[in-house]
């Protein structure tokens, strides 16, 4: 009896040991008692803590309050930008260049050298990579509606090198196609794809490009055009007066 109640206060001391620590200190505690019955306790002590290692883990950090992580959710890929606005923006850096030279163009699909142009060219290129050849369209609308167009170069029919590539033509066309949106100082207003034509504060002249999906600083949308180095993406909205804005509608 004597024996049989020192082992059943060691195997007590043993496991009470293991519990407490989780550690290495269980084998010195076993270490401190070797017996036979101690050795068994301890082999099936560690065969089940790999087992229940996680488990127990995760019981512990509930048993205490504390909140476990929920797995994290993946990043959600960046939204890809409207085709018109990525085939503008895909200009940049090649069309390096403004020049308003006249140019005789092959037609349909005529165009001037890709790394020049003027800020029309910056539209007619875009819609073109959409399948939508304003060369054409223009001209083909402007034979059989010519009075409907402006008639601001004093020319007496449409000229299918040039008509596409005026700013006043191209409004025209966009009215005719429905496309008018109101003008507004309102940031919202303005969606990515979306055209817009200025009369510019000090020349007077007329300007035309396209929405972008990036803002700047102030939360004003960019602009993809060309004013006079090229192709680039600006912030441009709000600083000179707006004439026309328009929302293409394309199949």
């Amino acid at each position: 009896m004597g024996d049989h109640r020192r082992g059943a206060s060691i195997r007590h001391i043993t496991l009470a040991a293991f519990t407490r620590t989780r550690g290495v200190d269980h084998l010195h505690s076993i270490a401190m008692f070797p017996s036979l019955n101690n050795a068994r306790i301890v082999f099936a002590l560690l065969a089940g803590l790999s087992l229940t290692a996680c488990g127990e883990a995760r019981t512990t950090a509930a048993t205490v309050g504390v909140a476990l992580p929920a797995p994290s959710a993946a990043a959600p890929a960046p939204r890809a930008a409207p085709p018109l606005v990525a085939a503008a923006r895909a200009q940049i850096g090649v069309t390096r260049h403004y020049d308003p030279a006249y140019v005789r163009l092959g037609y349909p699909g005529g165009d001037v050298p890709e790394d020049r142009g003027v800020c029309t060219d910056v539209v007619i290129r875009a819609f073109r990579a959409q399948g939508l050849d304003l060369q054409r369209s223009i001209h083909e609308d402007m034979r059989g509606n010519f009075d409907a167009y402006p008639r601001s170069w004093g020319m007496r029919g449409p000229d299918r090198n040039i008509d596409h590539r005026r700013v006043p033509n191209q409004m025209r066309w966009f009215e005719r196609q429905g496309w008018t949106v109101p003008i507004s100082t309102r940031v919202e207003s303005y969606l990515a794809g979306d055209i817009v034509a200025w009369k510019l504060q000090d020349s007077g002249l007329l300007h035309i490009g396209i929405v972008s999906d990036r803002r700047s600083a102030e939360g004003a949308p960019l602009i993809l055009h060309n004013i006079g180095a090229g192709t680039r993406e600006e912030d441009l909205l709000f600083r000179h007066s707006i004439i026309g804005h328009y929302r293409p509608v394309l199949p």
